[in-house]
């Protein structure tokens, strides 16, 4: 598969890919540059974060969902990139030193936030991770906050299946991704080994095909796994990339794989692009969130 980078931009972290069907934008961070970023057709915007930043998410009001360090915020997008109008919306992991990670919105529009011990500097160093004091959230459209797990180290990977029953999680301590039941009451049923350890790289973000197979980029590995849904390899996708982050499914048809990439030691002249690729099965769309 042929891919290139959509932008001249390169991130220190890029992360976080959200496409945006009804306006065809894509949403994506740099979470170590603190930028929140948006492309529509050729225009990129970027807004300049006092804050890292994991996650930036467009909301049914018009506006868009950042997860930052001390906390989720909302975002005018009317405002001036270098001076963005922020307001917070909830506190969804009160512990002191965690920073949000992994975040994306269900089916219901209700957003999942993955929170870790931070692990990025004031100028973008790599710290490192010396406790495994993150957690799981469900954050609702009125802000109420809802603890799902605690104890996780780097949250990665939220995808859900089409009956909402079942959700797949990852943490990259582990180097693993779990599936875990989805009870009535909303709360996880212990947590299932699903796919992991595996020699190539880490396991970071995901997106889930129409197939239901999951599409998992693996950071240092410089490729992304296509995996059934019974949790085996059903091909590897070599990238010209060392660290790839995340994926989403975009364009019109949901059949241009969007990838985040991060720089790297090695740099390699595409390490924090977004990469574009066109592949032969469609996604599945991405959720706004409905606050």
């Amino acid at each position: 598969m042929s891919c290139n980078a959509v932008t001249a931009h390169r991130a220190k972290l890029g992360e976080g890919p959200f496409w945006d069907a009804p306006t065809q934008a894509l949403y994506w961070v740099d979470i170590a540059g603190k930028q929140a970023l948006r492309l529509m057709g050729d225009s990129l915007q970027a807004w300049q974060l006092p804050e890292h930043a994991s996650a930036f998410i467009p909301c049914a009001s018009g506006d868009a969902l950042l997860t930052m360090s001390s906390g989720v915020y909302r975002l005018d997008l009317t405002c001036e990139q270098s001076a963005p109008r922020l307001n917070l919306f909830c506190v969804a992991d009160p512990q002191p030193g965690n920073r949000g990670n992994e975040a994306r919105c269900d089916a219901q529009g209700r957003l999942w936030l993955g929170t870790m011990q931070n692990n990025i500097g004031e100028q973008g160093e790599d710290l490192p991770v010396l406790q495994r004091s993150g957690g799981l959230f469900r954050v609702d459209a009125d802000a109420r906050v809802t603890p799902l797990l605690e104890g996780l180290g780097i949250p990665n990977t939220l995808l859900w299946s089409d009956d909402a029953t079942q959700v797949h999680f990852g943490d990259s301590l582990d180097g693993t991704l779990y599936q875990y039941s989805i009870q009535p009451d909303g709360h996880l049923a212990p947590a299932r080994v699903w796919f992991g350890p595996y020699p190539r790289g880490g396991p970071d973000g995901s997106a889930m095909d129409a197939e239901g197979y999951i599409w998992n980029a693996r950071w240092d590995g410089s490729c992304l796994l296509r995996l059934t849904p019974g949790g085996e390899v059903d091909r590897v996708i070599e990238l010209p990339v060392s660290r790839p982050t995340s994926c989403v499914f975009g364009g019109p048809d949901l059949t241009t794989l969007y990838i985040t990439s991060a720089a790297s030691p090695l740099n390699h002249p595409l390490d924090g692009a977004v990469l574009a690729i066109e592949v032969d099965i469609p996604g599945k769309r991405c959720h706004r969130f409905a606050g």
